[in-house]
């Protein structure tokens, strides 16, 4: 008999262990893991994120993402410029120095990420990312 109720505790307890853990290992380093996120969200974009869109992401307020991105900006990692289509919205976009701290603390954070999975064989892995990914696609459709 399968236990859903289960399953989604070691999910959520399996999530948040390891995303502590990296947060604390990148705040050691002078970074946040909220930031570089976002300045992975960001440079994906190409200068096409908006605010919005980083709210939506990470299911976080507006005015969360405002105050995050005022600080980004006053640290010069993210610039901020009208949207040619709609002067109302504000693209972002990462800077030269936001680039080179998310260069700065890749290799700690892949390094992180890669000890949180220890326990798992190479097989493990495979299987989980595979089942992962498909729950993720069904519940993007649903």
């Amino acid at each position: 008999m399968k236990s859903d109720d289960q399953l989604i505790k070691n999910l959520a307890s399996a999530y948040l262990q390891i995303h502590r853990r990296l947060n604390r290992a990148l705040t050691q380093q002078g970074a946040s893991l909220t930031r570089t996120k976002m300045l992975l969200f960001i440079r994906a974009r190409q200068g096409a994120a908006r605010a919005a869109d980083i709210a939506e992401l990470f299911d976080l307020a507006p005015r969360t993402v405002t105050e995050a991105l005022d600080g980004m900006e006053r640290d010069a990692l993210i610039a901020r410029a009208a949207d040619p289509d709609d002067r109302r919205v504000k693209r972002i976009a990462i800077t030269a120095a936001g680039a080179r701290m998310l260069e700065a603390t890749e290799p700690l954070r892949q390094k992180v990420l890669s000890a949180q999975l220890t326990a798992l064989s190479d097989e493990e892995h495979a299987q989980l990312t595979c089942l992962l990914g498909r729950l993720v696609e069904s519940l993007d459709e649903a």
